[in-house]
């Protein structure tokens, strides 16, 4: 059975960072895209970054440009998101999600066009 596992999440205070993992396992195939997304209490799910990984193309909606940084280890089955500067508005459950869109598509980093969702990790920024 296909599956993502998330973790890495942690407690941090403001300007911190983190490191999450995705660990992708049992996939026949490599899906285009694989992205992560965070959603917080009360909010919708929303789009961080990802990357396409025909190419390794790296994503970023503008909340994390500049301060995270995608990457992916083929040999692990293993996409990163690494978080500096961490913020207190940083805070949420951090879940990936694979895409077998276009890098156009994928790259607008909409949940709908993810599927394979992990169960999250939690992240809280205090400030």
């Amino acid at each position: 059975q296909r599956q993502l596992v998330e973790s890495g999440g942690d407690s941090v205070q403001t300007g911190g960072s983190l490191r999450l993992s995705c660990t992708a396992s049992e996939y026949t195939y490599t899906p285009n895209c694989m992205g992560w997304f965070r959603q917080a209490p009360g909010k919708e799910r929303e789009g961080v970054a990802g990357v396409y990984t025909r190419g390794d193309a790296a994503y970023y909606a503008d909340s994390a440009k500049g301060r995270f940084t995608v990457s992916r280890d083929k040999a692990k089955n293993t996409m990163y998101l690494q978080m500096d500067s961490l913020r207190p508005e940083d805070t949420a459950t951090y879940f990936c999600a694979v895409g077998v869109e276009s890098f156009r598509t994928c790259s607008k980093l909409h949940h709908a066009d993810y599927y394979d969702w992990g169960q999250g990790t939690q992240v809280t920024v205090s400030s």
